[in-house]
């Protein structure tokens, strides 16, 4: 049985109606919508990718329950979940829904999403410029949206019999702020992002990511030839153009600290 977080500090602000289980386990949740949000977990020393292992976020964390809880509270909550190609291939078997990481209180999300009248699963969006994905992934196979470029999709062609293609834009690169646009469109206006970095990166510099909740290992992950990335990568913000956040609100369950942050604030 899961213990309650221990919260630190809230700020409050809106709160969706959680089950009770779900409310005893983590205390008050929402948004004001529309919103992204993004959703991380980093070592002690700033590491949240491990090279080319897949699930690094499961080795970051230990598979900690608190962290899987919580990944699955906020996908319950969202309309839709949006990762970039790299993270669907670094997590061969993964699937974007709540019960997937929290089994054990998949009827508590499901009812969240039925209070929310959400649908009966997040809808699993990817984005690839290129195009270029494995069609044999369980999530692609299960269905998703696909948002890419238009010679991406005409590489992806008939290949994801179970996805929708989404065409944004003719060039190598993808305009995240058009996707987010082109998804509001669609109806989705609660949205979680769960990277990886270089997608972050990039909705942070078009100034539409919103919130974050970045859960802290106590781990000491370390960096020595292998390419060990931070939260935000592929975009240099200060000392020109730094994005300042405000403490929204700090969870504590055993060793490992919980934070929530709303971006695009002045600095004060």
């Amino acid at each position: 049985m899961l213990a309650p977080f221990e919260v630190l500090f809230d700020a409050g602000g809106p709160a969706y109606p959680l089950p009770p289980d779900l409310a005893a386990l983590y205390g008050g949740l929402g948004f004001d919508e529309p919103v992204v949000y993004g959703n991380f977990v980093s070592s002690l020393d700033g590491v949240v990718t491990l090279g080319d292992k897949p699930s690094a976020g499961s080795i970051l964390s230990g598979r900690y329950p608190a962290d899987r809880f919580l990944m699955g509270l906020l996908r319950a909550c969202a309309d839709a979940v949006l990762v970039g190609a790299g993270t669907l291939r670094a997590t061969p078997n993964h699937l974007w829904t709540p019960a997937h990481v929290f089994p054990d209180l998949a009827a508590s999300f499901a009812a969240l999403r039925r209070e929310l009248r959400r649908g009966p699963e997040p809808r699993l969006v990817v984005l690839t410029a290129s195009g270029s994905l494995d069609a044999s992934h369980p999530a692609l196979v299960a269905g998703a949206t696909v948002v890419t470029t238009s010679n991406g999709a005409r590489r992806i062609g008939r290949t994801l019999p179970a996805c929708d293609v989404v065409e944004v834009g003719e060039g190598k690169a993808l305009d995240v702020s058009a996707v987010v646009d082109v998804l509001a469109g669609r109806g989705w206006r609660c949205l979680l992002t769960e990277g990886g970095p270089h997608v972050i990166g990039e909705l942070i510099q078009a100034r539409r990511l919103d919130e974050v909740f970045l859960t802290l290992s106590p781990v000491l992950a370390g960096r020595d030839g292998e390419r060990r990335l931070g939260m935000v990568e592929g975009v240099q913000l200060l000392p020109s153009d730094g994005v300042w956040s405000r403490l929204q609100s700090v969870r504590r369950h055993g060793d490992f600290l919980f934070l929530r942050h709303r971006l695009n604030v002045n600095r004060l």
